[in-house]
């Protein structure tokens, strides 16, 4: 198998906005996705709406037209398929990364070893590499009992399952919110847990006040402060998270102290997502320990490992706040500049 010029590891906006840029500069390149085209946006919930406007989510000039302010996920779906077509980008989809391992001399490739969704294992070869998995198939673990139990979930599709279901969703910021909301309107029974006294924010501006109204009504029980300690088959234990000023951990207003239980039938973790820092580990990338960040350049997103780039997500660590697609596409062009300007020189 050749040696590529570069290997884009992750085919989100940045990874796609790296491979345009890479054929753009003349790179013998290779996109590798373990899962399907932009997965990340294939996970999210079915009827999501972004909370950016059309233009921040384009890479390649490619326009995104739809004819609402902001783009739904079937648009967005819609639209990366259509840049993949249109510029006839190199993607291997449901091809998994197992590995990087860094070249072993001077002037030889890195190793990727992949596997397909089949179980068939591949070896790739690069002289670069460039890290775009991004987080959100990684979900910040509670590390609590009943975390693995089969009606918990770190990710929400849709509210029709939960129609007359009692749901604990714990989190208390946008995705957490927007599932509360869709819950409680197709028949749920939607009990919020959050750490916070109050919800982020960084929810989006439209539904934050709907979300409060609910809770404020009654219709959405909220407990804050609060963490969960352990889930059952039918009930979830949390107790109150202490904080300074306030001895009432719930909404309500009630004293509590100790421990509680609440009746769960279904339970969504929305607690966050990040990017693998043991994977980068493995490939010889530095991390810092206190942020989970990557050691890079942020003139040329080169990790500490020559060759070896990080864009989108995967620079974020602990702060995936801080990255999204309307900064990360724009990675990718530089990333490419730099690999072709060292190829020719």
């Amino acid at each position: 198998m050749s040696v590529r010029d570069v290997i884009i590891i992750g085919a989100g906006p940045s990874g796609l906005a790296t491979a345009i840029a890479a054929k753009h500069f003349g790179l013998d390149y290779l996109v590798l996705e373990k899962g399907a085209l932009v997965d990340a946006i294939a996970r999210f919930p079915i009827n999501m709406v972004f909370f950016t406007t059309p233009e921040l989510l384009e890479i390649g000039g490619i326009p995104l037209t739809t004819p609402f302010e902001k783009p739904t996920r079937p648009e967005a779906l819609r639209y990366y398929r259509r840049v993949v077509d249109t510029f006839q980008l190199q993607v291997s989809l449901y091809e998994e990364a197992l590995s990087v391992d860094p070249p072993a001399g001077p002037g030889e490739p890195f190793a990727i070893t992949t596997r397909t969704s089949r179980g068939a294992t591949r070896l790739r070869e690069a002289r670069n590499v460039v890290l775009a998995m991004g987080y959100y198939d990684r979900p910040v673990m509670l590390k609590i009992p009943g975390e693995d139990l089969p009606h918990v979930s770190h990710f929400y599709k849709e509210a029709h399952p939960y129609y007359r279901q009692r749901v604990v969703i714990v989190g208390g910021r946008n995705s957490a919110a927007e599932a509360a909301l869709e819950i409680h309107r197709a028949g749920g029974h939607v009990t919020i847990v959050h750490r916070g006294a109050a919800f982020g924010e960084s929810i989006k501006y439209w539904v934050k006040p709907d979300l409060e109204n609910r809770v404020k009504e009654g219709s959405i029980a909220a407990h804050f402060n609060t963490r969960l300690t352990e889930i059952r088959s039918t009930e979830v234990v949390v107790e109150t998270v202490p904080h300074e000023g306030s001895s009432q951990g719930f909404l309500t207003g009630v004293p509590h102290e100790g421990s509680k239980t609440i009746p769960a039938d279904a339970v969504l973790l929305l607690t966050g997502y990040r990017a693998d820092p043991d994977f980068m580990r493995h490939a010889g990338v530095e991390i810092n320990e206190e942020t989970l960040e990557p050691k890079y350049s942020a003139e040329t997103y080169e990790t500490n490992v020559p060759g070896l780039f990080v864009a989108g997500g995967q620079l974020a660590g602990k702060k995936t706040g801080t990255v999204f697609i309307e900064n990360g596409r724009f990675h990718g062009e530089q990333i490419a500049k730099v690999v072709a300007g060292r190829l020719r020189s």
